[in-house]
């Protein structure tokens, strides 16, 4: 066929025009095809909807880092860079064709432009800025525009919580990507990711999460301007500005509105605006691209493509030849040509490529692309070690080398960045694997290289996943916003189920979310937990305040108490805490924090636990509270109303007066009612037991308003601590003697003791009295000083004696009590009837 009869046709027009659809159609509808894309995902994409049309053995796909070549296969779909030109095909498509403007991958589509044709048929696809181009340096081609399908219009600035379901929002760089995602992950559950950085597998698994309704937004790079077809309502910019491997400099129009023209698909409409951070667009703006009104591009990137081989400088100085046509401009130095220039700064890499085989070698070895996009030292390093290694004697890559580089890269743990340079590098040795003559084995390794991508990819996605999807949240802003009934379970154990996600427990009356995958900041998702919890638990709070309201008192106790105040448990879970009554020895409760109980079911809850906690100090202090009516009138009833005051133990001076006065039947009535009075201490034994002993330290935190930490149970004596009052040893049973607190029945068996070996005069130290407190000699020594002995020192001897009582020590017997405070009302107990209760 002559060029007369092939045809080029230039299909151009804004975004969602069907151009790339068309063109498919075209190509399968000859007998054979070459179709170049801008990107691999969208190359894999359209192989996978030929695939399924022509069958298995009909479709290639050749991308840097793929290729399945069937034997027979007569239809190939490529990467711009992997077209096959010198394969005879009766169809040829270029996808993106405005890509010739690009600065970096420019002159790649430009070859194409002016090289690659088909037999019968090739076919342009891109922005109608392109017609001037095409027309000055493809002469003869016809033209087909085909309009948007669906319009497209500008929706202003709005705030990512108020963004519309099926947006995508658009970042340039994976810092910004992943705030706005983490943004939108608290505010509505979660996003998907595209970025250039994430491996095919990993942005297909991505996607797809997004166009299976798993999430309802997508945040992304530029990346999805390019022909990716989804789903998507609404983009909105979360910059305009951009690093374009130069400089940082605004979109263009023309950028910004392939971009923008993602929204909207068939013949459903698309909107487009701006996050709050960056405000509006400018009207110009905004009307170029909803009219889809652009100025032409006027020049194309070109880079030499019939390079000299003969030596380092010829290829040097083909790549450097001026452009051969007006509206064609000399490309930027490009990725392979900076390796070029970074090999040559090597001298046996110079010496290597001494040859045109070499020089052509080292060429090829410059294209391996640097998945990293850093274009670093160690890269450099990398291909100046292959090159190397191919123009040695064997002239393959060493297959130890190979297996080290590789398994160094198997592993699947680590973060996010960690997985994606992973990704990188194993992307790189892929790319390596396809070149046959450079590899052994070439077939095992493209298999384990594949193999190994497979497997990071995976990891990568479940870790994007993991950081930013909270489906719980997805669900839960979905059902209160639709207003729908949500279905919800609680399991035995407390653990809540709304939609079968787990959102929390429920303890006691109060729902906990749960906050894995939380952070601090995720305030907007905690919101939307506990709304959807308290929707559907309000059955089942009002059925345990009924069965609490029921509950024996042995169903409700106390916690551990480490601070002092214990809180109040029952079925296993806090529901309130003790705090100060009006009286000593009635305490109240404050109820555990709950936004689930009503006013009245508080109140409830509140007059159950207050008559518990009562109760329970009722039984536990018994002596406390006998009956006021069974004791002599007068002192007896004044010694248990001081006890009271002293919650169970107190010095007799605290009630001197009283004890004086008491008469021998008034004891006998105490004693009756399990009051002891000692010779230093007036107490009821059976509060020296450890839960009352620990309830007394309670009741005390909780009027004096500091809580203390409970003593030891069990313990005859404990150090004194000194931030401690003296009243708290008290409260609780013993006496600070010293350094040493020691229980008041240890006292009174010390001090009756003593004064059975001080009845013979002076007396050595008495090691029974050690070992009774369990203290040394030096504490003992302090303690019956504190008791009223005093100590001699004679030779090697120390003798105890003791001292002359004086009016008002403490743990002495007064000879004459002191007249009372005439105001004090125990002055007068004498007079009280019989009866009188506690005042």
């Amino acid at each position: 066929m002559t060029s007369r009869q092939r045809r080029t046709i230039a299909v151009l027009g804004p975004t969602n025009t069907g151009k790339t659809h068309f063109a498919m159609e075209r190509m399968l509808a000859h007998e054979s095809g070459v179709f170049g894309f801008p990107l691999r995902l969208l190359a894999r994409e359209n192989y996978e909807r030929a695939l399924a049309i022509k069958g298995p053995g009909q479709v290639a796909l050749i991308t840097g880092e793929e290729k399945i070549v069937p034997k027979r296969a007569r239809y190939f779909i490529c990467t711009a860079e992997s077209m096959p030109l010198d394969r005879p095909v009766a169809f040829l498509a270029l996808d993106e064709v405005q890509m010739c403007a690009d600065p970096d991958r420019g002159h790649v589509f430009t070859e194409r432009l002016l090289r690659a044709r088909g037999q019968h048929e090739t076919m342009f696809m891109g922005a109608e800025t392109m017609r001037g181009l095409i027309k000055a340096l493809v002469p003869g081609t016809e033209f087909v525009t085909r309009p948007r399908m669906s319009s497209l219009s500008y929706a202003g600035v709005k705030k990512t919580a108020r963004l519309p379901r099926r947006s995508a929002l658009v970042a340039f760089t994976a810092p910004d990507v992943y705030a706005l995602a983490e943004l939108v992950r608290r505010q509505r559950g979660g996003a998907a990711l595209v970025m250039g950085g994430l491996s095919p597998r990993t942005r297909n698994a991505q996607v797809a999460m997004y166009q299976d309704g798993e999430v309802d937004y997508l945040v992304a790079t530029d990346a999805i301007g390019m022909g990716l077809n989804m789903d998507i309502d609404h983009v909105a910019f979360g910059a305009t500005r951009k690093f374009d491997g130069r400089l940082h400099r605004a979109l263009s129009p023309p950028e910004l509105a392939q971009i923008a023209g993602r929204a909207g698909r068939h013949m459903n409409d698309g909107t487009f605006g701006t996050t709050a951070e960056i405000g509006g667009l400018d009207p110009e703006t905004v009307s170029r691209i909803e009219g889809h009104e652009f100025e032409p591009l006027r020049r194309a990137h070109w880079r030499n493509w019939k390079l000299d081989y003969g030596s380092l400088a010829t290829l040097k100085r083909s790549l450097a030849a001026p452009p051969p046509a007006p509206g064609l401009v000399r490309a930027r130095a490009a990725a392979d040509e900076m390796a070029l220039g970074a090999l040559l700064k090597d001298p046996d890499v110079v010496r290597l490529a001494a040859d045109p085989d070499g020089v052509r070698l080292l060429w090829d070895i410059c294209q391996i692309p640097d998945f990293r996009k850093v274009m670093s030292d160690a890269h450099a390093r990398f291909l100046a070690r292959l090159f190397g290694h191919l123009r040695s004697d064997e002239g393959r890559v060493p297959t130890d080398w190979i297996a080290g580089r590789v398994e160094g890269l198997e592993r699947t743990d680590g973060d996010i960045d960690v997985l994606t340079q992973r990704i990188a590098g194993i992307r790189t040795w892929t790319y390596v694997s396809y070149r046959a003559d450079w590899l052994a084995n070439a077939d095992h390794w493209q298999a384990r290289t594949r193999e190994i991508e497979d497997r990071l990819s995976d990891a990568l996605h479940e870790r994007l996943t993991q950081r930013f999807v909270d489906k719980r949240t997805a669900v839960l802003v979905q059902r209160l916003k639709d207003r729908r009934e949500m279905l919800a379970a609680i399991r035995p154990d407390g653990e809540v189920l709304v939609e079968g996600h787990p959102v929390g427990r429920l303890e006691g009356f109060r729902f906990i979310a749960d906050t894995a995958g939380l952070d601090a900041a995720d305030v907007t998702a905690g919101r939307t937990i506990d709304r959807g919890a308290a929707q559907v638990l309000e059955g089942e709070i009002a059925a345990r305040v009924d069965r609490l309201s029921k509950a024996p008192d042995t169903a409700i106790g106390f916690g551990p108490a480490p601070a002092g105040v214990p809180e109040i448990l029952w079925d296993g879970a806090a529901v309130g805490r003790p705090v100060a009554g009006d009286d000593r020895l009635r305490p109240d409760v404050r109820i555990a924090a709950s936004d689930l109980l009503t006013p009245a079911q508080r109140d409830r809850v509140g007059k159950r636990l207050t008559a518990w906690l009562r109760a329970r100090v009722e039984t536990e202090l018994a002596p406390l509270f006998a009956d006021p009516a069974g004791l002599p009138a007068g002192p007896a009833r004044g010694v248990l109303y001081r006890l009271r005051e002293h919650l169970g133990s107190m010095p007799r001076a605290a009630a001197a007066a009283e004890l004086e006065a008491l008469s021998r039947p008034g004891r006998q009535a105490l004693r009756r009612a399990g009051l002891q009075i000692g010779r230093e201490s007036v107490y009821a034994p059976k509060l020296l037991k450890p839960a009352a002993a620990a309830l007394r330290g309670l009741l005390y935190g909780l009027d004096a308003g500091a809580p203390v930490a409970p003593l030891p149970p069990g313990r005859v004596s404990v150090p004194a601590e000194p931030g401690v009052a003296d009243d708290y040893y008290e409260a609780v049973g013993y006496r600070r003697l010293g350094r040493l607190a020691v229980r008041v029945d240890i006292v009174e068996r010390v001090a009756a003791r003593a004064w059975e070996l001080g009845q013979k005069g002076g007396f050595e130290m008495p090691a029974e009295l050690m070992n009774l407190i369990g203290c040394g000699a030096d504490d003992l020594a302090e303690i019956l000083g504190r008791l009223g002995y005093r100590r001699a020192v004679k030779g090697d001897t120390v003798t105890f004696h003791r001292k002359r009582p004086k009016a008002g020590r403490a743990g002495a017997r007064p000879g004459r009590p002191r007249r009372p405070d005439p105001d004090s009302p125990f002055a007068k107990l004498g007079g009280l009837m019989d009866g009188a209760g506690p005042p």
